[in-house]
């Protein structure tokens, strides 16, 4: 994790500096969460860009080896479903991305749910070399919602087995949040407040977020040197407090 706190008075620090201002911490909240997300998303295009171009090196194999530690903070294996009615069942809202769908996860005989296309489902289902049954199960992502998954076949209603569908999937960060006490006309910083949440990404990306709080903020900076100018104008901060 990282402070959310270390970050706030970083981006006060260099707003200052820059002369642009003070940010508010309803102001910041705002931008930190998006800024989280991008950081956040930029995982997934950084990894599929590495995975589409290839390579065998070391440089690409530690490149990959660290987008994957930073989204596997994030991984989450044999959820329940929610809601289970019939063939179907929602997916944590949580669920960012769905990885791999199991049936019958905690039995020695659990097999792997397929993904198909709901354009090629009922092709699937009419045809009997690979209409689907319980120990070769598939689904789709409902039209209704794609937070909804229809499994087939339609047994798994009727013999009550959805409890038995668990899912992999990676979940979105939770929503960071800098909390505070008014004192003397002041927010200062309350660690112990309801709904306080630091920044759940990797720790490397300190400098990534603080960037994009700045650029989201309208303060272009250009990234070297740039938490070494934060920690400089802290320090300054206090000398001028002390004296």
């Amino acid at each position: 994790m990282i402070s959310i706190d270390t970050v706030y008075q970083k981006v006060l620090a260099i707003a200052n500096k820059e002369q642009r201002g003070y940010l508010t911490p309803q102001e910041f909240n705002l931008l930190a969460e998006q800024a989280q997300m991008d950081v956040f998303e930029q995982y997934f295009y950084d990894l599929n860009q590495f995975n589409r171009a290839g390579g065998n090196g070391t440089e690409y194999g530690d490149m990959m080896n660290i987008l994957e530690e930073k989204i596997s903070l994030f991984e989450k294996y044999n959820q329940d479903l929610n809601g289970n009615t019939a063939n179907r069942g929602i997916l944590p809202t949580e669920c960012y991305r769905l990885g791999q769908v199991q049936f019958g996860a905690f039995n020695s005989t659990s097999v792997v749910v397929e993904k198909i296309r709901v354009k090629d489902l009922a092709e699937i289902l009419s045809a009997p070399l690979t209409s689907p049954t319980l120990a070769r199960p598939v689904y789709v992502r409902s039209n209704n919602s794609n937070h909804e998954l229809e499994l087939y076949p339609t047994t798994f209603s009727a013999s009550n087995r959805m409890d038995e569908v668990t899912v992999n999937y990676v979940r979105q960060p939770l929503t960071p949040k800098w909390t505070y006490t008014i004192v003397n006309e002041q927010a200062l910083y309350n660690a112990s407040a309801a709904g306080r949440q630091d920044f759940e990404i990797h720790k490397s990306d300190e400098e990534e977020l603080i960037y994009k709080i700045l650029e989201l903020a309208g303060i272009i900076m250009n990234k070297p040197g740039l938490v070494q100018l934060a920690d400089k104008e802290d320090t300054q901060n206090i000398q001028n407090e002390k004296s």
